[in-house]
């Protein structure tokens, strides 16, 4: 069984044991192909990836070498002279042929996938946390200087963030709002430009019986938006604001349904 993380320290295990990936250029050859989701990277991507548009006249040798280690380090009981089942060549390059859960990032997204196809919300939010437990520090961080690695980057770092809220929102859900309510203040002081969290928490201080405190979170969500991007609150904000205001509990409990008074079961009243 093979293990590669790249949400925090890069490394990788082998059935249970760490191995030893060798230097930087030859990690690196590993991380491209891990963000490249299985997918072929070209030999001369790589080359010029590798060597930031810059290579050696014995760059492809090089990569070769470092392949050729890899897999030695991946598949350390394949016999000489057989095909690599792992790190596999395929025109015009090399492909990682892993399952998702040899992966921690491609682990990661597939939790969050099965997560937004559930209805029950502490089923949801239970495969949300597992998705986040995932997260042992910045995604690709050994690579994070490398232009190569960037748009992979962000785009792990915005699902992360998409994760976090679904999480909050799950919880709501569930019907007892009090203890999600300094997981979504989280979300505004990490992520104070986004409005989902600014949403999430006011609804969560809303559904405890915190009105006044709702309202004053949305005010400080204006008074970002203002100071920082020179922009008023978006109509979910303002319909929000404008619910708390009117007392508007129907669309309350639309968002945060009560807590059922009978042993919860998969009905209606959890969805």
């Amino acid at each position: 069984m093979v293990l590669i993380r790249v949400l925090g320290s890069f490394g990788a295990e082998v059935n249970g044991e760490s191995v030893p990936l060798g230097g930087p250029r030859q990690r690196g050859v590993l991380a491209l192909l891990v963000a490249a989701r299985g997918q072929v990277v070209s030999v001369d991507r790589m080359i010029e990836d590798l060597w930031r548009g810059e290579p050696p006249s014995r760059a492809l040798a090089s990569l070769q070498a470092y392949v050729s280690n890899l897999r030695r380090l991946l598949e350390p009981g394949r016999l000489p002279r057989t095909p690599a089942r792992l790190l596999v060549s395929a025109s015009p390059g090399y492909a990682l042929r892993l399952p998702p859960e040899s992966v921690d990032a491609w682990r990661f997204e597939d939790l969050l996938d099965e997560a937004r196809t559930l209805t029950e919300p502490q089923a949801a939010r239970a495969r949300l946390a597992d998705a986040l437990g995932l997260w042992q520090g910045p995604a690709f961080a050994e690579v994070a200087d490398e232009a190569w690695a960037a748009a992979e980057t962000a785009r792990l770092n915005e699902l992360r963030l998409v994760a976090r809220e679904l999480h909050v929102a799950a919880g709501l859900r569930t019907g007892d709002p009090a203890p999600v309510v300094p997981e979504a203040e989280r979300l505004t002081r990490d992520e104070p430009l986004r409005e989902e969290g600014w949403r999430l928490h006011a609804l969560a201080l809303w559904s405890s019986a915190r009105q006044a405190d709702a309202l004053a979170t949305l005010r400080r969500a204006r008074a970002t938006f203002a100071d920082d991007l020179g922009l008023d609150p978006g109509p979910d904000l303002v319909a929000l604001e404008e619910a708390i205001l009117a007392q508007r509990i129907d669309i309350l409990r639309t968002a945060v349904p009560p807590p059922p008074h009978a042993t919860p079961s998969h009905d209606a009243t959890l969805h």
